[in-house]
């Protein structure tokens, strides 16, 4: 097991969810999972008063957030009461939010069960719901007590689902190491054969990645932002587009990538790197959607401000800049790489 520090918040990596009551901060404890999640870690649940939700991104909601606070209610949680939430990305993200809202605040973590999570939702205190289709608008910044990264579970996960988290895995190296880039290259076939000594190897550098960087701009004022590259497409080809996250962000960072070599950021043959080992991972890199329609929700998006927004841009493999851009320029670079650039 590997351990990670973080506001507070420890993260462990490698560690069995069925130790998690040697971690709990709290005897008092209400548990916050899916239908699905359930099924799979009923002795954990039923040890607690659970909270069951419906899985699936159409119920990261309001109304899911309304079911969960009458339940605290009907259950008398108290300010002393622990949250944990055990699932993948949006039970994080609900359970989370849900926690950091009632009563001014709950202690809360995670028992996190797919690589997605493990990798992002459930670490760095960002928690929030989707409104009216457009991406966590509505969140909060709370930083778990404790996060569990069961490895273990991992090996049941239906290959789709399992495969979309290793676009955050991706980003990560584009980020900020590009000898973790280098590693998921070598060890793309281990990885998507659920080798456990890779994954956590995978999952502990994309978490340090991920937690160095939230270490120093918890709220997302510079630094942090580095941390939504390829987000700006991906949001967009989420709302227009029936792809989970972890598919969108792929294509989200081929897009950036594609338009770092259009100014002058990156070597194709770097954006052909990027490309190759998303496909080696079997994750999408493209998506026919038109460029209007992503400027059209991206219009919507948390990092706009005014008639600009904030992209993410790679540079090389292994740093990023952070680009404030006119929406229209951006448009214009959109079309102008889809039909002039062919990548």
């Amino acid at each position: 097991m590997k351990k990670i520090s973080l506001h507070g918040s420890r993260i462990l990596i490698g560690e069995a969810a069925a130790n998690i009551r040697e971690h709990l901060p709290s005897s008092r404890v209400v548990v916050i999972t899916d239908s699905n999640v359930r099924r799979r870690y009923g002795e954990l649940c039923n040890a607690y008063p659970t909270i069951e939700i419906e899985p699936g991104e159409p119920h990261k909601t309001l109304a899911t957030i309304d079911h969960i606070t009458s339940e605290l209610v009907r259950l008398e949680a108290d300010r002393k009461t622990f949250v944990l939430g055990v699932g993948g990305g949006i039970v994080c993200d609900v359970a989370g939010f849900a926690a950091s809202i009632f009563m001014r605040g709950l202690p809360f973590g995670f028992v996190s069960t797919t690589l997605l999570s493990q990798v992002d939702a459930s670490v760095g205190g960002k928690n929030g719901v989707n409104y009216k289709g457009y991406k966590n608008m509505l969140g909060v910044f709370a930083q778990p007590q404790l996060v569990i990264c069961d490895l273990q579970s991992l090996t049941t996960l239906p290959q789709s689902e399992f495969v979309a988290g290793f676009a955050e895995i991706v980003k990560a190296a584009m980020i900020a190491n590009a000898s973790l880039f280098d590693y998921v290259e070598e060890n793309a076939e281990k990885a998507l054969q659920k080798d456990l000594p890779t994954l956590e190897h995978l999952v502990y550098e994309a978490v340090k990645i991920k937690a160095d960087i939230v270490a120093v701009d918890e709220r997302e004022q510079g630094e942090r932002r580095k941390l939504n590259l390829g987000h700006t497409f991906a949001h967009a080809i989420e709302k227009n587009t029936a792809l989970t996250h972890g598919e969108a962000v792929s294509v989200g960072l081929c897009k950036a990538s594609q338009l770092s070599v259009v100014l002058g950021l990156m070597s194709v043959g770097e954006q052909k790197r990027v490309e190759n080992i998303l496909q080696r991972l079997t994750l999408p890199t493209a998506v026919d959607v038109p460029n209007s329609a992503l400027c059209a929700a991206m219009r919507k998006d948390k990092k706009k401000s005014g008639d600009d927004i904030h992209v993410v841009l790679p540079v090389g493999i292994g740093r990023c800049e952070v680009r404030e851009m006119a929406l229209a320029a951006l448009g214009y670079l959109m079309a102008v790489n889809r039909a002039e650039v062919i990548l």
